[in-house]
């Protein structure tokens, strides 16, 4: 009768053991392994150690090898990193009371990861607002339910009920924007949130009522002209809320530095500054900004338009324009605020080309510039009498006459070399702008500006 003999295999393992190392005597001298030894382990003794030449799973020719085993520390066969840029992934949980901490885990049996839309760009930002995460791509902005998900009803209405998944449901905002690659952009106030998106040429607000272009308010070609030219390599976007002011304060930098404000209350663009500041950020009430790797308070006791240590001049540019459809003569220009303002620049609208030979001109008129109250007095040697040249004042009102600094055009009456008072035009465009010598360090207030003209 036949019987069954169970034989029992053993896997096989070939050891070997090196000798004939440079500097023995025995056989032919021979190089030995090279092993690169890491931390945390003991060097091999050459000599001394064993080598496993071969491991076969049962003693099988040409068998299956053993492996290693499970071991944490074995790397993958093919150690290659991978980057999904609009995927995220949450580790285990962390509780202090406790003393759990398995935010080193990351289970692949678990669903620990969401990802968007990967046409719509990488996550650039994330922000956590109450029981929500937002989340910025490059095109899109999203908003992930965090342990709740979303039902919908028939009508399409969306209720939330609690979760077992970390991250939920990810709800699109409405409109094509995202953040581009300018995360540095965003700030945030109570509910709203601002940001750039330069792809877009656009200035964006998040609230309550969804996305909102502010650069809409005003300055549509001003970011369209300045946002296009911003790449990741020769330029950068930053942001900041402004608490002391209540103003989204916004930096572009490229061949030159631009900063300028966006103030709620009046739902418009109101200032450019001078300072370029690497970052924006407030606390306590205070506005603070960073410069060469240093910390800067905004709205101290320092002297007025004087930032990193710099003095700087406060501008504006107006446009006097009263009837609009009447040629008008403006003759003199005046003001209430402070002293120390001067005009650099009063010039009328520019008429059509005319072709002067062989080129084409446009021809504008223009003023002498204005001194400021204090720049502008003279004393006459003769009569030891202050005269002013330019800003007079009179019941704390400052003003002075327009005298016409323009050029003679052809075919143009050429009076007796001597300048003519006023210019003529339809509008009038005047730049005003701090001296240096009236009060330095002090603010210098404008209230109102005007002129004196006369129709024709």
């Amino acid at each position: 009768m036949a019987i069954t003999l169970e034989v029992q295999y053993f896997n096989s393992f070939w050891m070997k053991r090196l000798y004939n190392l440079p500097g023995t005597t025995n056989g032919t001298p021979r190089t030995g392994p090279s092993i690169n030894i890491e931390d945390g382990y003991n060097a091999p003794n050459l000599q001394n150690d064993w080598y496993i030449e071969e491991a076969r799973i049962r003693g099988g020719y040409n068998n299956v090898s053993t492996d290693y085993g499970v071991k944490a520390y074995i790397v993958e066969d093919e150690p290659r990193q991978q980057t999904f840029g609009n995927t995220l992934i949450y580790s285990g949980i962390y509780n202090s009371r406790t003393g759990i901490n398995q935010t080193n885990q990351f289970s692949v049996a678990e669903e620990i990861t969401r990802a968007l839309d990967p046409i719509e760009g990488t996550i650039q930002k994330l922000y956590a607002e109450d029981t929500n995460l937002i989340v910025f791509q490059e095109k899109k902005v999203n908003r992930a339910l965090i342990d709740k998900d979303a039902i919908y009803t028939a009508e399409g209405q969306a209720i939330t009920t609690s979760g077992q998944q970390v991250i939920g449901q990810f709800q699109a905002y409405g409109g094509n924007f995202g953040i581009s690659q300018d995360p540095g952009s965003f700030a945030v106030y109570g509910y709203r949130k601002y940001f750039t998106d330069r792809d877009r040429n656009a200035v964006l607000r998040l609230s309550m009522d969804g996305i909102t272009e502010i650069n809409n308010y005003g300055m549509i070609d001003w970011f369209r002209d300045n946002l296009s030219s911003v790449t990741t390599s020769n330029g950068e976007i930053t942001g900041g809320w402004d608490m002391y002011n209540k103003n989204y304060t916004l930096n572009i930098t490229n061949t030159q530095s631009n900063t300028l404000s966006f103030d709620e209350s009046s739902n418009g663009w109101t200032s450019f500054y001078s300072y370029n500041p690497q970052l924006m950020t407030s606390c306590l009430g205070q506005f603070y900004s960073w410069q060469d790797n240093k910390l800067w308070q905004h709205y101290s006791n320092a002297d007025a338009n004087n930032f990193y240590n710099t003095s700087y001049r406060s501008s504006v540019h107006l446009i006097l324009n009263p009837n609009p459809i009447k040629m008008k003569t403006f003759k003199t220009i005046n003001y209430e605020g402070s002293s120390g303002w001067e005009v650099i620049d009063f010039y009328s609208e520019v008429t059509g080309a005319d072709e002067v030979n062989g080129a084409w001109v446009n021809y504008s008129d223009t003023t002498l510039t204005v001194p400021s109250y204090f720049e502008g007095q003279w004393v006459d040697p003769a009569t030891n009498i202050t005269y002013r040249q330019g800003f007079d004042r009179k019941q704390n009102v400052y003003m002075a006459s327009l005298l016409n600094n323009s050029g003679p055009r052809d075919g143009e009456v050429i009076f007796d070399g001597s300048s003519s008072t006023g210019i003529k035009a339809f509008y009038a465009n005047v730049i005003m702008q701090t001296d240096l010598t009236t009060d330095p360090g002090s603010q210098k207030q404008l209230f109102t500006v005007g002129s004196n003209f006369a129709t024709n």
